[in-house]
């Protein structure tokens, strides 16, 4: 640091819930697309709700005017604000680009969602979280310059309003790891090839962003802490070197803040270290600094603003407020200059926890959402001005809730722990695989190249609107059953009406794929306005697992046998699996994952005997976070995987042969975790595809895969409808690659957001296209 180098704020936060506490953004930008309000409401509307944050953040302890609040909005996702800004557009949208070179909100939203025949960007999962980004494709001839000066408008913004704020962007190192090679790219080209010709633009956007004021800028660079990129740490280090050397160098700069959230940035802290860059995060919640830093790096360290991320960005506890103090202060062994911060951004965890009405008065005390954790961050930046006495109360409220919390009923369940110490191997062992096979195959009767959904059907608004008024005891439970028995009624005559050979039940009754059974388990609470954002306007409710887990009751057994009653086709019983739920919760911190998960395990244990019971010959226990949750180093993920998979077995190894196991995985990497999805010994297993245009194939190829497969051909998360043709090409790539024996026909995921006449249509169209390859077969 120098001493013309502003000083970076004593406290901070690297993010914040952008969807609005209602999910304003999320109405107006659904409502853009709907063309309800044109794209000039739908931005006065997104400043509206900027103006409303940055004064919140101001009332619960961060400064006007010293670049402790980050400029973090977003439309749809950070990673696609970089693309944009930095004109990363596949040849397919060059159109989206304007003649002068610029690229406005309908392009953007056009890479976030497709149209008419062009695909949009493939999506997938942003490190270990739920929250999705869109992956950029980068070739040899992308032309990248400056597209969009988005940012640098909303720091005017900003300062128009007497703010001084910090502008975030993901960082170049990171945003090429994160992107992919064009369609036609030569073997071996790599996005981080191009580091070269991307900085440039880089360095333009810190000029503009000096020329308005801005005093810091953020770039977070999570791809360091990763492993399993298309590069050797060599390599990254050496990018890092090139890009941060670089951008230090340029004269009319803000001071540049650097973020290495999720984990340990490893070998790459070092070239942070050494390069012209004057503050740096450390996330002390899923890491520590390394204790054999060697001279050089603490010579350089000492230079540096250490950011302490140690309140939690991905978790809603309160925690340990005294330990995170300590954590901070502990950095100031390498530099006297150290401020406090989260861990991540809180774009994870709801707004507040004053918006929960009905959660137990015990448990909001044990509870911090967005709000509560810049309150802490706020304590913490006192205690560094004031010293620790100044904060003691605060620390020891904070100590005494976490005390509260461990000694609670139902935290510990005696006849839950008993159960789980009783388990041994044979609980987690299905038995052989032939015999199974032959034994589902009389069972169940399946043309080759069988087709199915993957379990949710649209939820219309008058499901929704049925949901809330038996919420408000405007209907009664049986009206309820009744209303929701009709929609499964129409739900089963359609798919038997388009051909589907196996049958779901469409799920109406859940309005999440989570919150559904943790309203139906004992150990969790669900909330009122607890919501996150998963991707675009897409948004969640976590459930909050508290407690030790167990089922009072059957949970999906009459759904699923008021279905089968109404056809011969075999209906699918719909599950979702323990390590799925455990990831789109908010988990307790108490004890290790892995045993929480068994509990979890047991109980779903006894949802599929009761299925199995009641004649529903094939259940699907959905998976889709078991690679979300993979540690994202190399050296910690066998335990993981040892535990997660142990716990899907322990679920689903009660049945006998003739029943069917299936489980799904969506963006999830196939390849990385190809030998923990054999591990699972699911019969069937669906994964998506179809974005990815059937990538997986060449992993299952590459690995082999001896169990059913059914990779997507219908990517949901776009509102195109397929072609018979473009499916039937997929359809053909898989067939290549799979087994006739062993393929399924399926989209990539639950159709819960889509409408009803794509659906239709699309689903037609799948069924058309699998029917013209069995043709040919």
């Amino acid at each position: 640091m120098t001493d013309s180098t502003p000083s970076f704020p004593t406290g901070t936060i690297l993010g914040y819930p952008r969807i609005g506490r209602r999910r304003e953004l999320k109405h107006a930008v659904e409502a853009a697309w709907a063309g309800r309000i044109g794209l000039d409401e739908l931005e006065r509307i997104a400043a509206d709700l900027r103006r409303t944050t940055r004064e919140r953040l101001v009332q619960l302890g961060l400064g006007r005017d010293d670049s402790s609040i980050p400029e973090s909005f977003s439309f749809y996702d950070q990673v696609l604000d970089a693309a944009v800004t930095v004109a990363a557009v596949p040849t397919r949208f060059a159109d989206v680009v304007a003649a002068d070179g610029s690229i406005d909100l309908t392009g953007y939203f056009a890479l976030a969602r497709g149209r008419a025949e062009d695909a949009p960007l493939e999506m997938t999962k942003w490190f270990d979280s739920n929250y999705h980004y869109l992956v950029p494709e980068i070739g040899a001839a992308t032309d990248f310059h400056l597209a969009s000066d988005r940012l640098v408008r909303e720091v005017e913004e900003a300062r128009a309003d007497g703010f001084v704020t910090r502008p975030t962007i993901v960082g170049p190192v990171t945003f090429l790891l994160l992107s992919k090679a064009a369609d036609g790219e030569a073997e071996g080209f790599r996005p981080l090839d191009r580091l070269a010709d991307l900085l440039p633009v880089y360095v333009e956007l810190l000029e503009r962003l000096a020329a308005v004021g801005a005093q810091w800028v953020q770039l977070d660079e999570p791809g360091l802490v990763a492993d399993g990129f298309d590069a050797t740490d060599a390599e990254i280090t050496a990018a890092v070197t090139q890009a941060y050397e670089l951008l230090g160098a340029v004269a009319a700069r803000p001071s540049l803040f650097v973020t290495t959230p999720y984990g340990e940035p490893g070998a790459a802290l070092g070239a942070l270290a050494a390069s012209p860059v004057e503050a740096l995060h450390l996330d002390l919640v899923r890491g520590s600094v390394p204790a054999d830093l060697d001279d050089d790096t603490r010579r350089a360290l000492a230079t540096k603003t250490l950011v302490a991320g140690v309140i939690d960005g991905h978790n809603v506890w309160r925690g340990d407020l005294a330990a995170a103090f300590a954590a901070a202060s502990s950095l100031r062994e390498l530099s006297e200059h150290v401020s406090v911060s989260t861990s991540t951004s809180l774009l994870h965890v709801p707004h507040d926890t004053a918006d929960e009405p009905v959660l137990d008065a015990r448990l909001l005390s044990w509870l911090a959402f967005a709000d509560q954790k810049v309150e802490q961050v706020a304590v913490l930046a006192r205690g560094f001005v004031q010293g620790r006495d100044a904060i003691a109360a605060e620390l020891d409220a904070a100590s005494a809730a976490l005390a509260d919390k461990l000694d609670a009923p139902g935290v510990r369940v005696s006849a839950v722990r008993e159960r789980q110490a009783a388990l041994s191997p044979i609980d987690r062992e299905r038995g052989d695989e032939d015999e199974r096979v032959s034994s589902q195959s009389a069972a169940l009767g399946l043309p080759s190249l069988p087709t199915t959904t993957i379990g949710s059907f649209p939820q219309t608004a008058d499901i929704r609107r049925a949901r809330s008024c038996l919420l408000r005891g405007e209907l009664s439970h049986d009206e309820y059953v009744a209303l929701m028995r009709a929609e499964i009624g129409r739900v089963v005559e359609l798919q038997e009406e388009i051909g589907l050979d196996v049958i779901v039940h469409g799920e109406p009754e859940r309005n999440d794929m989570v919150q559904y059974f943790a309203e139906n388990l004992d150990g969790f609470a669900v909330t009122t306005n607890g919501w996150v954002q998963s991707y675009g306007s897409r948004c969640t409710r976590p459930s909050i697992l508290w407690g030790d887990v167990s089922r009072p009751a059957p949970i999906t057994v009459d759904w699923s046998t008021y279905a089968q009653s109404l056809t011969p086709k075999p209906v699918k019983g719909m599950l979702t699996g323990p390590v799925t739920i455990l990831a789109w919760s908010f988990v307790r911190d108490d004890q290790p994952l892995g045993e929480t998960a068994d509990q979890v395990a047991l109980a779903l244990r006894d949802e599929i005997a009761d299925l199995e019971a009641a004649g529903i010959g094939v259940i699907q226990v959905d998976e889709p976070a078991l690679r979300e949750l993979l540690p994202l180093r190399e050296r910690n993920r066998p335990s993981y995987l040892d535990w997660s998979v142990g716990a899907f077995r322990l679920a689903a190894s009660g049945v006998v042969p003739a029943t069917q196991i299936h489980t799904h995985l969506c963006y999830s990497e196939f390849g990385t975790v190809i030998d923990a999805i054999r591990g699972l010994d699911a019969d069937v297993t669906s994964i998506e595809a179809a974005r990815s245009r059937m990538e997986i194939v060449d992993d299952i190829a590459a690995n082999g895969f001896d169990h059913g497969i059914g990779p997507g051909v219908y990517d949901i998360h776009s509102p195109r409808v397929p072609s018979v043709a473009e499916v039937v090409e997929l359809i053909d790539r898989a067939v290549a690659a799979v087994p006739e024996k062993l393929l399924w026909i399926n989209p990539d995921c639950g159709l819960k957001t889509r409408g009803y006449d794509e659906t239709v249509a699309s689903l037609r169209n799948v069924v058309e296209a699998t029917r013209q390859v069995r043709a040919r077969l």
